[in-house]
């Protein structure tokens, strides 16, 4: 589908791929890896056309057509969501407007008018591709793709122009993965998603009929998606054909072996070194010599990869809280008319882990804002003893001074007795030399976020609240803030749209939706098991449904969320079966209906594929109004199966 041949790209003089030959078969989902300015962008870009090589071609098979999502700075606006959208279908568009245009035409001819005959062959032709490329269904097809990418149906008449960036870039990949394109270049699709929707495009990619090579920082993405891992390391792609996970233990073992194989060659290397350099000099040894240096010069010296930059630190140790360290009770919080947490209950105790998801706008950050002192509507927030606190917020990098230098911006926050060791928190977080001084402004967002977390390590704390602290970061450092968050001895309430981030980090699972919240004592796996035993599509589970959970009221989970008695809990295992059998039968009636209409609408378009079919204008007419009116039925059916 996609071959590059020796393939080079500078920069400055500066090589970063140098005869690079790869290839990408049809249907191959590969991820793309690499240390943060290895390239993968670049490489995307150059396949697109955004950017030219160096020297070196790339052939792309016949016919193919190749799609790009940049990380940002896609707007579109004018018209309407839905109608921006539908734009990706034009092709589509047009053949459904010639049909259109034929059938008039049809109608209003007779039949032995001259060109009639060809009339009909073109309507015919034309019908036959707009079925197998799934016009009848492409307004279904746009619906499903907008609500897997959280759009609700009340969202798909705003014009485009009043949504925001995150909004934007939904916008810009709903397009692309309309159009299909044969070879699909995604550079951090998952920036601008929730869970939700990270797990509908899983499923979507999964399915893709065609080529995908992403860049992600999600790891449990990368697993889910990816069969084929592709490293950009020393000017070349490395490829790998497993899951990201498996793709670290190989590596970790490749290089293992290239460190053993160099050092061998070193030694090696150092004893011919070392015999040219004793009888350089000496006449009945010259034959020996040049034979040494030749040999010396066939050697293909092993290169090692540079190694990773991480993040290294551990939080201060902090002083010691009470048993409950925060507390809401009949807390509310609103906008104006807007309500979004009603009259909830919430208690944090000291050790908790506890993360908070949902869908975007269900309140989570409202909630992280509240928790952090930022007021409440009605209700009380009560905090324990010796509670000491940091809040992380969503858009603290955008808090940070722009004038300032790195160094300057942890100094101004800084306790006296921290400044000695602030150059050593700085270069714990991949701050060295010059780039200390490196002033804000033009910091890229992986470096302002890194600064933002360093700014935690100032004062010890007993209470981290951090909403979103991985945006931004790359996956070894990921890795490494989740290691120190498993041995802060404090306190953690985080949001994060992460599966691996949260799995490896929660002990309880706090959903928002609704204006209520329901608490899950267990890790991230347990609540997946429970969510998906009540048959609601979830964060984390399914992405194809959106709006509040099912809340417990308070008498049935009184003391903040204790667990269900086992009566109860029989009783709701019953109720929910009931429900399931009965979405069964509707399922399995939904499907019977559309295969019957699907079965009816095969014979029409049958029928009107003939000749006579258009000699009486009457039954012409009569069958396009069927068509019409079977074709909007079939998709208002597959739309209730798909709402089930």
């Amino acid at each position: 589908m996609l071959h590059l041949k020796k393939l080079s790209k500078e920069f400055a003089g500066k090589p970063l791929f140098t005869d690079l030959n790869w290839h990408l078969k049809k249907g191959e989902r590969v991820g793309l890896v690499g240390e943060n300015g290895a390239g993968k962008s670049t490489l995307m870009r150059i396949i697109a056309g955004e950017v030219e090589s160096s020297s070196g071609e790339i052939q792309i098979a016949r016919g193919g057509t190749v799609g790009y999502l940049p990380q940002d700075g896609i707007v579109a606006k004018g018209q309407p969501l839905f109608a921006e959208v539908m734009t990706a279908l034009s092709a589509l568009q047009e053949i459904e407007r010639e049909i259109a245009e034929l059938t008039a035409r049809l109608e209003r001819e007779p039949h032995d008018a001259p060109g009639h005959e060809q009339l009909l062959d073109r309507f015919g032709h034309l019908q036959e591709e707009f079925r197998l490329k799934g016009g009848y269904a492409m307004e279904s097809e746009v619906g499903n793709v907008l609500s897997g990418l959280g759009f609700s149906p009340s969202d798909w008449e705003k014009e485009c122009g009043e949504f925001s960036g995150g909004w934007q870039m939904r916008i810009a990949l709903a397009k692309l993965l309309l159009k299909k394109p044969n070879v699909l270049l995604l550079d951090e699709p998952t920036n601008h998603l929730d869970i939700e929707a990270r797990n509908w495009l899983e499923g979507y990619l999964q399915g893709y009929p065609y080529s995908v090579m992403l860049v992600s920082h999600d790891r449990f993405f990368l697993d889910q998606v990816c069969s084929r891992i592709a490293e950009v390391w020393n000017h070349e792609v490395s490829d790998y054909h497993c899951n990201y996970s498996r793709y670290l233990v190989l590596r970790e073992e490749r290089v293992s072996a290239l460190r053993d194989a160099k050092r061998r060659q070193d030694e090696e290397v150092e004893k011919i070194e070392d015999f040219i350099s004793r009888f350089r000099y000496k006449t009945d040894k010259a034959a020996l010599v040049q034979s040494r240096i030749k040999q010396l010069e066939k050697i293909e010296r092993i290169v090692l990869p540079p190694e990773r930059k991480r993040i290294r630190f551990s939080f201060p140790t902090p002083p010691k809280s009470g048993k409950t360290v925060l507390e809401l009770v009949g807390a509310s919080k609103a906008y104006g008319a807007n309500l979004v947490l009603d009259n909830i209950d919430l208690t944090v105790e000291s050790g908790d882990r506890v993360a908070l998801v949902g869908h975007n706008g269900a309140g989570k950050s409202t909630l992280m804002r509240v928790l952090a002192g930022g007021g409440v509507t009605s209700g009380v927030l009560k905090v324990g003893h010796n509670v000491v606190f940091d809040y992380f917020a969503q858009d603290q990098a955008q808090e940070l001074d722009a004038s300032r230098s790195a160094y300057e911006e942890l100094l101004a926050d800084s306790p006296f007795d921290m400044v000695p060791q602030l150059r050593d928190i700085l270069g714990a977080f991949l701050f060295s030399g010059d780039d200390i001084h490196k002033k804000v402004a033009v910091l890229s967002g992986g470096e302002r976020n890194r600064l933002a977390l360093a700014k935690l390590l100032l004062r010890p704390s007993n209470l981290l609240l951090m909403d979103e602290p991985t945006n931004h970061l790359d996956l070894f450092s990921k890795e490494v803030l989740l290691e120190a968050l498993k041995q802060f001895p404090g306190t953690v309430v985080f949001v994060s749209h992460d599966r691996h981030f949260i799995d490896g980090l929660a002990t309880r699972v706090v959903e928002v939706g609704g204006g209520k919240l329901e608490n899950f004592y267990g890790d991230y796996e347990y609540y997946l098991e429970k969510t998906a035993a009540r048959g609601a599509p979830v964060p984390g589970q399914d992405g194809g449904g959106r709006g509040p959970a099912p809340v417990r009221t308070a008498e049935e989970d009184k003391g903040g969320g204790q667990p269900l008695s086992k009566q109860q809990q029989r009783e709701e295992d019953k109720l929910r079966q009931k429900e399931e059998r009965a979405r069964g039968r509707r399922l399995a009636e939904l499907e019977a209906r559309i295969a019957a209409q699907e079965g009816e609408l095969a014979e029409l378009e049958s029928a009107m594929a003939c000749p006579d079919f258009f000699k009486d204008p009457e039954a012409a007419r009569a069958g396009g109004e069927r068509h019409a009116a079977l074709t909007a039925q079939i998709a208002a059916s597959y739309q209730a199966w798909e709402t089930l």
